[in-house]
């Protein structure tokens, strides 16, 4: 049985859309990390032609909250979101990996 995840913090629709556009990308820019050495240039340009996309949506997310004048981000709260839908994780596939000296 898996562990019970804490539950997502109180967000507008608004938020909740922010987050989920910002992780999409985050796996997007994960798979074309050419650090991380995983599949081949077909697999990065497929991500990278979808990234564009992502991009374009997560434009518009923040685009509606300004809109709606939701005109501040709050980091902390938007933060515990992203730890909840595992984006500890998911955002370290972007960083370069340990370097492997020795």
């Amino acid at each position: 049985m898996l562990p019970e995840l804490p539950p997502l913090p109180a967000l507008t629709r608004a938020e909740g859309e922010l987050i989920d556009r910002y992780l999409e990308a985050v796996d997007l820019l994960g798979r074309i990390n050419p650090a991380r050495g995983h599949g081949d240039t077909y697999r990065g340009l497929r991500a990278a032609q979808a990234l564009v996309r992502k991009a374009a949506e997560l434009r518009d997310a923040l685009a509606l909250m300004h809109r709606r004048g939701e005109t501040e981000l709050h980091g902390h709260t938007l933060a515990r979101a992203l730890r909840v839908l595992d984006g500890e994780r998911r955002t370290a596939r972007v960083a370069l990996p340990p370097d492997r000296v020795g």
